[in-house]
């Protein structure tokens, strides 16, 4: 590496967790007043993985890292830090973090939880690149899981329908800048929006007692149209920002993977970036929305389906509570 070069951070590994049991939209219509075929046109959405009992978000993580550390034949002693984007950790502290770390007998690695919600796993990517590009770091676990089922209303048809479980994880690791790797991000927040999208209860300000139990206050709460306007127009503008910044067209990008909330939500951003059907990974019938473990489960299913080669252009791009978003541009390195 020459003197005018300075490192960067490129994903070498990817792994990912979903749990064997499946709730369908058929089996939803036995549990609220909906159909399959309301939430299909709607969302998207034909089937969700989730939990089992005693399965918890380190668990999820901890399988996402093993299948990583597998492909990549890395001894976890070798991993520097493991970043956790959640908002379903196993307790509020210790962090779900260093429940992971401990499971992987990674003993040289310190961690920490990011709570940003939908985005929360686009924001620990690029506090991980950062960490990579100070040079004091060549290993980063970086993990987006979520066990929304956890904090559902199985009795609210208008939330219960959009989430799953699972887990993704990436290793970061150096290459020569410009080269490969994550070349640029934008990240917002507007906490003026959170009031749209929000669990009240379980925190310093409405303690569990019973109740806020009684009330349902550990439930997500969301006004899903005002959601949906917001995440519409912002996700897909900072997507053709992210682009535009880095002088790329439709052509040059090979592949967009987006939070998977709504499949209009996604078609609508595809569509602002004039992309095809064929540029855009859409998994979203198969998993619903798995909060912060939605774009590294699109990245691995990118790659097991052949879908990304070392050089091609990708986006990224998410939007969630509080409300946060953004967008990321990768050129695609080879992975393990």
């Amino acid at each position: 590496m020459s003197s005018q070069q300075r490192r960067t951070a490129k994903i070498t590994a990817i792994g990912k967790y979903l749990p064997d049991k499946i709730l369908s939209n058929f089996d939803l219509e036995k549990m609220v007043d909906t159909t399959d075929e309301w939430i299909w046109s709607r969302t998207g959405i034909r089937e969700r993985h989730l939990v089992r009992d005693g399965e918890a978000t380190s668990h999820m993580a901890t399988q996402a890292a093993l299948d990583l550390l597998r492909k990549r034949q890395l001894d976890p002693k070798k991993i520097d830090c493991i970043i956790v984007a959640t908002v379903t950790p196993d307790m509020f502290f210790p962090a779900t973090a260093c429940l992971v770390q401990n499971n992987l007998g990674a003993t040289r690695a310190w961690g920490f939880d990011l709570s940003a919600a939908c985005s929360g796993f686009l924001f620990a990517l690029d506090t991980g690149a950062r960490m990579i590009e100070s040079g004091q770091y060549s290993n980063v676990l970086v993990i987006g899981a979520d066990t929304m089922s956890a904090i559902l209303d199985y009795t609210d048809r208008a939330t219960c329908v959009l989430f799953g479980d699972g887990a993704g994880a990436v290793l970061l690791e150096p290459c020569e800048e410009g080269t490969e790797g994550i070349i640029d991000s934008i990240l917002r927040c507007d906490g003026s929006g959170a009031e749209y999208l929000y669990m009240e209860g379980g925190g310093s300000l409405l303690p569990p007692t019973a109740e806020t139990v009684a009330n349902k206050q550990h439930f997500l709460v969301q006004d899903g149209r005002a959601v949906f306007k917001y995440a519409v127009k912002w996700m897909a503008d900072i997507s053709a920002e992210v682009a535009e910044r880095n002088s790329l067209t439709s052509q040059d990008i090979r592949l967009f993977i987006p939070h998977q909330a709504n499949k209009r939500i996604i078609d609508a951003s595809a569509e602002r970036l004039g992309l095809t059907e064929d540029q855009l990974l859409s998994n979203i019938d198969r998993y619903a929305n798995t909060t912060a473990a939605t774009i590294p489960l699109g990245m691995a299913d990118a790659v097991e389906d052949g879908r990304l080669q070392p050089g091609d252009n990708v986006i990224l791009a998410a939007f969630g509570a509080g409300f946060t978003w953004g967008g990321m541009y990768i050129r695609w390195s080879k992975i393990h």
